[in-house]
């Protein structure tokens, strides 16, 4: 029987690691904020982090990276389960039982990642879609666009349609669990952390809330499949056109829906639209622009210290989640973070990855945790220095 092997160094499309390494950065800014205060969960920011540079650094973070970055992940990731699946295919491996352990393996990782680090963990929501996307794998190019336009379509709808009615209930902060959140944050007792969250991650995904997370990542799952199917990334040269009409196009409702809503005073209701469509389009801009970026010699320069991170990105997650929960519930910054404080914070610990990423992969061939996860899910223990 054939094996099925690893992505090589050689075999990579710089420009994708790139643009996962952009996104870890991107999901690190959104993250400290939600990580470091209940505000992002229960409301309340606007009231505490009011001084002018903070409210600005808000908006720009709602602007350009609220909801862009999980959703370019998102994307990234149904680009790269096409493309491993194609492998498979090339190798006559079943796909079925090793995408089913691979996105087992993913499920084990956001087990421990949600309920022990941190409860905004997405990696359990990609297992589950993952899991999910299995359904898909033989569906052709065009249908995998209607499904993913009909069910992101179907969700924003109803979603925006159930928060104007309820408009003016939006935005209230929830000042109890505020307080709770701050007592056991605070304690340093890993039993009370661990339980409030336990309680945070019930209150986001908890109910449906769960299936309309599904029904908004699914959708973008989709497209990333789609577009590797069409392989417009893998080949930019020759679809030069097509990605800057691309790029045009995706710019325009990026700006449209995330920034035009701050001149209607950025209404509450607006914001499933503003996350899930703009938040996608800007999605799909990102990773075109880095995608033309890198095919010039200046702009191959400006992004490698992203491809470093991209080609270790469940390890770089990890890894700035347990930075988090020290800094917030060991060393005891809960609730201390400004927003402007939390910026520079990312941009050092993010320069110390890019710096550790190089080194790592000078001496190995994965990441560490991405070593794992390839050698669990091809049952071999893969190798890992470089010879």
């Amino acid at each position: 029987m054939n094996t099925a092997l690893p992505i090589r160094g050689k075999n990579r499309l710089e420009w994708i690691d790139a643009a996962r390494g952009f996104a870890v950065f991107g999901i690190f800014i959104v993250n400290i904020g939600s990580f470091s205060a209940p505000y992002f969960l229960y409301g309340g920011g606007d009231r505490v982090w009011n001084e002018p540079v903070d409210s600005f650094i808000r908006i720009i973070i709602d602007i350009f990276f609220q909801a862009s970055f999980y959703t370019l992940f998102s994307l990234l990731f149904g680009f790269g389960y096409q493309i491993m699946s194609e492998r498979l295919r090339a190798k006559n491996i079943s796909l079925y039982p090793f995408l089913i352990r691979r996105m087992s393996i993913l499920f084990g990782f956001g087990l421990i990642h949600a309920f022990v680090i941190w409860y905004g963990d997405i990696l359990l929501t990609y297992s589950v879609v993952g899991f999910i996307l299995l359904l898909f794998i033989n569906v052709r190019s065009k249908y995998l666009l209607w499904v993913a336009v009909i069910l992101l379509g179907s969700s924003v709808s109803f979603i925006t349609f159930v928060y104007y009615i309820a408009r003016d209930y939006l935005g209230v902060s929830n000042q109890a669990a505020i307080n709770e959140a701050f007592a056991n944050y605070q304690s340093r007792n890993f039993f009370l952390i661990w339980e409030q969250n336990y309680t945070d991650w019930m209150y986001a995904n908890g109910g449906i809330g769960i299936i309309f997370l599904v029904m908004t990542i699914l959708p973008l799952f989709l497209i990333g499949m789609y577009i590797a199917r069409k392989r417009l990334l893998h080949e930019p040269e020759n679809y030069r056109a097509i990605l800057w009409k691309i790029w045009s196009v995706s710019f325009v409702i990026f700006i449209l829906l995330k920034m035009g809503p701050y001149l209607f005073d950025n209404p509450p209701w607006f914001s499933y639209i503003q996350d899930n469509v703009g938040g996608g389009a800007s999605a799909i801009f990102y990773i075109v622009s880095m995608t033309l970026l890198a095919q010039s010699n200046r702009g191959k320069r400006m992004t490698r210290a992203f491809t470093y991170v991209g080609r270790m990105a469940l390890t770089s997650y990890i890894t700035q989640s347990i930075f988090l929960f020290l800094l917030s519930y060991g060393i005891g910054l809960y609730g201390s973070i400004s927003p402007l404080v939390g910026i520079i914070i990312v941009i050092l610990f993010y320069s110390l990855q890019v710096l550790f990423s190089k080194w790592w992969f000078m001496r190995y061939q994965f990441g560490p945790l991405e070593w794992v996860w390839r050698s669990l899910t091809y049952w071999k223990r893969q190798p890992f220095k470089r010879s």
